[in-house]
């Protein structure tokens, strides 16, 4: 891409960061600050928990009584929906913002910017950069409210967005034990030297790891899923004996499913393209590349169109379902590999086991496989109640009901979860 194009799509990115977003929703009812802080001592807690990776049909195998025991006196989804790429961060940040990636700019779990360089999970500075992350998260709005939050690792909460950061906030730690973070959380609620939080978030990545280490029908994976249901069970006791439990909203999401992978199933992606011809600027299921100056033509012939194992669209040509495609932050050309294969460099390609079976995440979300979970109790929420599957966006017009602070503009639809409420 010449340096004046580079330009063009950083100005590009700017606006569609700002702008690409519906008008704000009216599933809230606009609150001012004072008000909002005000009546915050009346209003439940809002809990929203994280478990990365678990699939939707996973509530059905009972192996998770504390997660049944949620559904029975809440609600849940019968699914619900994740965005297009179903990878951790992007459908994170959709998750609290109610924008698609194409909007909010976290387009991928690793990708670049002209102004700002390369993203990636585990850079920290990067992960931490403001300037990344679009659109307003619920903590922003909340704290902008005069409301306080407390944010255990959400993808976002570690960056100051806006000039924003929550009240509270816990850096992404693998070493903390589920349980462990539970008593963090507690801890917040408890300490009352500092703002009591009306929004506490928390985030659990094992059955994701679980998942893609052993695939979504090991045992690991099961152990995973029941390690963190103990911890929600924790929790609950936590919050019951703080005579708290009955005046929390408490919501359990996930970001996506997990497809059984093969360890055969690897395309090594320098067979698909050179390296001397074009940048693989996002790897996984879902493949962002960009042609070398000069080889667009030749990278296009080679890529686009339908393949055994994956199919390759121009950025602009994108099914219009998956809501992707516009922003400058998305290479030229989209790769989506098809369920249960993979595709990597030849190095790390040769670090994998070459026998067995592992999960992984990325496809397209239409499929079971990546289908997430939606779970709410608390004093908000009719009891016993199965929804209609819906797309995560729809979530973030409810946390703004539920804090009693105005939405942002987002993409959810604000109809699309009054039957989970009283």
């Amino acid at each position: 891409m010449t340096s004046i194009a580079l330009r063009l799509a950083g100005a590009c990115a700017a606006l569609l960061l700002g702008a690409c977003a519906s008008t704000p929703s009216s599933f809230s009812t606009a609150t001012s600050a004072p008000q909002a802080a005000s009546s915050a001592a009346q209003r439940p807690l809002l809990l929203l928990i994280s478990i990365d990776g678990l699939r939707a049909d996973m509530l059905d195998r009972g192996i998770a009584p504390n997660l049944s025991r949620l559904v029975r006196e809440g609600v849940r989804a019968q699914w619900m929906t994740p965005s297009y790429p179903s990878l951790t961060f992007p459908n994170h940040y959709t998750l609290v913002t109610g924008l698609r990636p194409d909007h909010h700019g976290i387009v991928h779990n690793s990708m670049t910017d002209p102004a700002l360089g390369t993203f990636r999970l585990s850079d920290r500075d990067a992960v931490g950069d403001g300037r990344w992350w679009g659109g307003e998260p619920i903590w922003v709005g909340a704290e902008k409210a005069g409301l306080h939050a407390a944010t255990w690792a959400w993808p976002g909460s570690e960056a100051a967005i806006q000039g924003v950061r929550p009240s509270r906030h816990q850096a992404f730690d693998e070493h903390i034990a589920p349980n462990a973070r539970v008593d963090q959380a507690l801890g917040w609620l408890d300490d009352r030297a500092a703002p009591h939080p009306q929004l506490l978030t928390l985030y659990f990545e094992q059955v994701d790891e679980a998942g893609h280490d052993f695939g979504p029908q090991s045992a690991q994976y099961a152990r995973a899923v029941e390690q963190v249901d103990a911890a929600i069970g924790h929790l609950l006791d936590g919050l019951a004996r703080r005579g708290q439990l009955d005046r929390t909203n408490l919501i359990v999401v996930s970001d996506h499913g997990m497809a059984t992978v093969p360890a055969q199933q690897v395309l090594i992606v320098e067979d698909m393209v050179s390296m001397q011809e074009a940048e693989v600027v996002s790897y996984g299921q879902s493949l962002g590349i960009a042609p070398r100056p000069g080889q667009e033509a030749r990278v296009e012939a080679r890529l686009l169109g339908a393949h055994p194992q994956y199919d390759c669209w121009r950025k602009a040509a994108l099914p219009v379902r998956w809501h992707y495609g516009s922003n400058p932050r998305i290479p030229p050309i989209v790769c989506q590999l098809h369920e249960g294969w993979d595709a990597l460099p030849a190095e790390r390609a040769a670090e994998k086991p070459q026998t067995g079976l592992r999960g992984s995440h990325g496809y397209d979300p239409a499929l079971a496989s990546m289908r997430a979970v939606f779970i709410a109790r608390g004093p908000a929420f009719r009891q016993g109640a199965t929804l209609a599957p819906f797309d995560n966006v729809d979530v973030y017009p409810l946390l703004a009901r539920l804090l009693g602070i105005p939405a942002a503009p987002n993409d959810g639809d604000p109809q699309a979860l009054l039957p989970a409420l009283r």
